[in-house]
């Protein structure tokens, strides 16, 4: 299973700072791992927007086409200013 981090302002917009996950086959990148976590509704979308995010796989920094697997350690950390 994937383990998920949350970092910054993303642990009280979600209510956790993480958790693991089974990655389906079809989440092979960052990219479709927040693609299948907006899938939880409105706040995922709002708190996950890939214009304020920094991400680390395996906790080195890295871009949403970073591949992943169902080992990785995935760390997002919010840059938003509120």
């Amino acid at each position: 299973m994937a383990r998920i981090l949350y970092f910054a302002t993303l642990v009280d917009q979600l209510g956790r700072a993480s958790e693991e996950l089974p990655l389906p086959d079809t989440v092979r990148d960052v990219r479709a791992l927040v693609a299948m976590l907006h899938g939880r509704g409105k706040n995922w979308v709002t708190a996950l927007d890939e214009a304020t995010l920094k991400v680390t796989v395996n906790r080195q920094f890295a871009e949403l086409d970073t591949p992943i697997q169902d080992d990785s350690e995935i760390a997002f950390i919010s840059m938003r200013r509120w």
